[in-house]
């Protein structure tokens, strides 16, 4: 009978024998192999060497494989894990993610990295690569490919990759918003002659949709009588290859699922849209969407009437949403409004108290305070 424990039993024919796991490399699976001794103590001991034999082959063959991982690390280049990760995801993304992904390959990736191995891309190396003349947005979209280059290295070629840190590649600026007095000027001038590039500067105001929201906007999107709009799509122009002009009008879904979303109407927005309900399916661009630049351009036009400094198109979306922070708007509702994944980026972005307020709710304190001690005095 075999000890408790232990797979060593003593045979019939008076020998003890000791049996053990092993690998079969013909038949791929675990086998039994035994050792044979005229005492208890001789086979366990043989066992013991045995397993330990074992232990160091496996040892030294996992050290092998580490190795090979390593040979293989070195031997790939970046643009060479790129390719067959764009190559990967053309069929799972949206269409204008592809083409973005692609166009930070093309411009960025492509021309900084074409030599470089998967196992040299650290955070110094690549901020050494990159032009200083990048913008943050750019450059955070340089990090974002190629983590997700790397993280599709790392399951490939079985290498150990790690990620780079996006948040080296640029301070978080704090966002531009319109001032009361700025907000002001350039109402005086929106509201003066109005026209439909100035009815949709004001419902960016009034809502917070993005640039691209705004000008895939149709009529079937609105339901004037329960007073909603039904952000449905977006509109951006792209690098595209293949096409004579290289960029083309792209009408696609919006920016993620949360995006898809309902905003409640005011009255105010009501009036504003009503005049220029005519027979054609797009809001502000008539039998086609508007084109982003067009009203960009115009919105510097306007910006430059109001005399107001260059401003960019997306301050009028932040301009809301801190607007609507200060006016006691919960964050919940907000985030909805704004079409956030999460209410954190929400909190993060644009709830930032004014020393004003800060001083109300210590004022508040204090009257809180003065009826405690009244009330003990």
């Amino acid at each position: 009978m075999a000890r408790h424990g232990e797979n060593i039993r003593k045979r019939a024919d008076g020998r003890w024998e000791g049996r053990y796991p092993a690998y079969s490399e013909k038949r791929g699976q675990k086998i039994y192999r035994s050792v044979y001794g005229r005492t208890y103590i001789e086979v366990k001991d043989k066992l013991a060497a045995e397993k330990n034999s074992l232990k160091a082959m496996v040892e030294c063959e996992e050290e092998a494989v580490q190795i090979q991982r390593m040979l293989r690390a070195e031997s790939v280049t970046v643009t060479d894990a790129a390719k067959e990760w764009l190559m990967e995801i053309k069929d799972k993304r949206k269409q204008s993610t592809f083409i973005k992904y692609q166009f930070i390959y093309d411009q960025y990736i492509e021309k900084n990295f074409r030599t470089t191995r998967l196992h040299i891309v650290t955070d110094s190396f690549v901020k050494e690569r990159l032009p200083e003349s990048l913008s943050d947005s750019t450059r955070k979209s340089v990090y974002c490919v190629l983590n997700q280059v790397l993280k599709f290295a790392s399951v490939k070629y079985s290498i150990p990759i790690s990620n780079l840190n996006a948040s080296s590649c640029g301070k978080n600026r704090p966002i531009e918003v319109l001032n009361r007095k700025e907000q002001s000027e350039l109402f005086s001038v929106l509201y003066c002659e109005m026209d439909i590039f100035k009815a949709a500067i004001l419902l960016c105001l009034y809502t917070g949709l993005r640039l691209g929201e705004v000008c895939a906007l149709k009529w079937t999107d609105i339901d004037l009588e329960n007073r909603l709009i039904l952000v449905n799509r977006t509109v951006q122009r792209l690098y595209v290859e293949g096409y004579r002009t290289k960029t083309i009008l792209l009408e696609t879904a919006p920016k993620s699922e949360f995006s898809r979303r309902e905003i409640p109407l005011s009255d105010t927005v009501v009036g504003l849209l009503t005049p220029f309900r005519y027979d054609k399916e797009y809001v502000f661009g008539g039998h086609k969407p508007m084109e982003p630049r067009t009203l960009q351009n115009r919105f510097k036009k306007i910006i430059r009437e109001s005399g107001l400094p260059n401003k960019n198109f997306h301050i009028l979306r932040h301009t809301f949403a801190t607007n609507c922070v200060e006016g006691g708007t919960d964050v919940k509702s907000l985030s909805e409004i704004l079409g956030h994944s999460d209410v954190q980026i929400t909190l993060n972005r644009y709830v930032h108290p004014s020393m004003d307020t800060k001083r109300k709710h210590l004022n508040a304190l204090s009257m809180f305070y003065g009826q405690i001690y009244g009330q003990t005095g």
